[in-house]
């Protein structure tokens, strides 16, 4: 294999990342007391490493012997996981004080993963995109059991690691298959052969393998039932940089393998297209009668892995615009839900179930704002990210074909609609006694700075999204 020095340039980012992230285990096992050190040297890092990706940005081409993508479309993802983490590691300061687990490891880990799942998006050899997803998996199998001593955190980590153990076997034997049919596991050297192994069945088994796969990390029915309940037992910040950061880069792979390495095929298309079609059917319905909001949160995530889907089934170049940008928008009000519940929950379990949030526009009104702003995003309303994102994601249904499959978004969407707007109503129009007082001692919700700010900053990014979306399609166009 060839090696030369513009190879490190082109992915100087994840090589910055990798390099820093063992830096901050060093710093936070030499010396003590190093949290808030590691706090901040965690957030200077991706910051850095975000400014590196836009540097290299415009340099679009491979690395290392054809094995990884450099340049447009791994850097827009590497903005989306930088952002993720850098949102919710300003989220969890203060609720990992709060909890009293606030220690260097926690940010090793959202680092960790965060180059996990940058390896992912680069990944043009199926073998690195192997690598990226163990990576990024094993931090968050540790991260969703980071509070060692409660009973759920515990569970969620074993459900999700002894899932995710078995997810990966499905993988790696469709890789295999996959290299018995074309004699390599390099996308574009599959994509030349294309034409001389169609015929050749283990190419197709090899492939719905390696989908199934990507469905569990994506949480795609029927891949989806780890998601409820580790979501609901891991850390509140870990489950919102959880369903954001990783399934972006889930479908990041989704895009490359599926839209990259294998030509369009009606048969794929149909399979991919039921599959998005009960993903979204199911999630929404389910999340309709959930009474707690994590759990309500898991299974709209559920659902919005199914909107996403919609656009890899269309095989078009609007549906993978459409991905992209929904994946971009996702990311900022689902960080979003998920940080103000972070905010606002308590050690007894305050916050966590629906009507909890009844009267809270009263008592924390600029809470209650937010929390509105991002579940009408969510919802798909007008003006608002969510509603564009899933626009272009149906608009490229249509265009392939598949006007049924945009029939069903739309009508899950509808139903979406009833348990993001139960908050709002919950927040705004009842003013129930089992709302806090704040003269009650320790009741007052108090929003440190990082988190206000993290919080912000994800309701700004809804909005312009919402409000200029043509900029970020247009960006998106280019990438391929």
């Amino acid at each position: 294999m060839a090696f030369n020095y513009s190879d490190l340039l082109a992915v100087s980012p994840i090589l910055f990342l990798t390099v820093f992230s063992l830096v901050l285990l060093v710093v936070d096992a030499a010396f003590k007391k190093s949290v808030n050190l590691v706090y901040w040297l965690t957030i200077v890092g991706l910051i850095v490493s975000g400014i590196l990706t836009i540097n290299t940005f415009a340099t679009s081409g491979i690395a290392f012997n054809g094995m990884v993508f450099t340049g447009r479309f791994p850097g827009f993802f590497e903005i989306v996981f930088v952002s993720s983490a850098v949102l919710s590691i300003l989220l969890s300061r203060p609720y990992l004080e709060r909890a009293g687990l606030d220690h260097g490891e926690f940010y090793s880990l959202i680092v960790f993963a965060t180059v996990g799942m940058m390896v992912m998006a680069s990944a043009r050899d199926l073998m690195v995109l192997f690598l990226g997803l163990e990576l990024m998996s094993l931090s968050l199998y540790v991260l969703a059991g980071y509070v060692r001593r409660d009973p759920k955190s515990n569970e969620a980590s074993l459900k999700y690691f002894l899932l995710g153990a078995f997810a990966t076997g499905f993988l790696l034997y469709g890789i295999s298959l996959v290299y018995g049919a074309s004699g390599t596991t390099n996308l574009a050297e599959i994509l030349d052969k294309f034409s001389s192994i169609s015929a050749n069945p283990l190419l197709w088994i090899g492939s719905a393998l390696i989908l199934i796969g990507l469905s569990f990390k994506i949480s795609a029915f029927p891949f989806h039932m780890w998601v409820p309940d580790v979501y609901e037992g891991s850390p509140t910040t870990v489950s919102g940089f959880m369903s954001t950061g990783s399934k972006a880069a889930a479908f990041s792979a989704l895009v490359l393998v599926f839209s990259y390495s294998v030509h369009p095929n009606w048969q794929l298309q149909q399979v991919i297209a039921y599959l998005a079609a009960l993903t979204m059917v199911l999630g929404n319905l389910v999340a309709l009668v959930q009474q707690n909001i994590k759990r309500m949160l898991a299974y709209s995530s559920i659902a919005h892995a199914g909107y996403a889907l919609v656009g890899i089934a269309s095989a078009n170049s609007l549906g993978r615009t459409g991905v992209l940008y929904y994946m971009l928008a996702y990311t900022f009000m689902q960080i979003g839900a998920f940080g103000v519940v972070s905010v606002l929950e308590r050690r007894d379990g305050k916050y966590l179930k629906v009507s909890d949030y009844e009267g809270l526009a009263k008592s924390h009104p600029f809470i209650a704002a937010l929390m509105a702003l991002f579940m009408f995003s969510l919802a798909g309303l007008p003006p608002f990210a969510g509603f564009f994102g899933k626009y272009y994601l149906f608009a490229s249904a249509v265009t392939a074909n598949l006007t049924w499959l945009a029939i069903v978004g739309v009508l899950a969407s509808v139903v979406s609609v009833y348990f993001y707007v139960n908050v709002v109503v919950n927040m705004y129009f009842k003013d129930e006694s089992s709302v806090a007082d704040e003269t009650a001692p320790g009741s007052p919700v108090i929003i440190s700075r990082a988190g206000g700010l993290a919080l912000v900053i994800a309701a700004i990014a809804v909005l312009e999204l919402g409000l200029t979306p043509g900029y970020i399609v247009s960006l998106t166009s280019k990438l391929f």
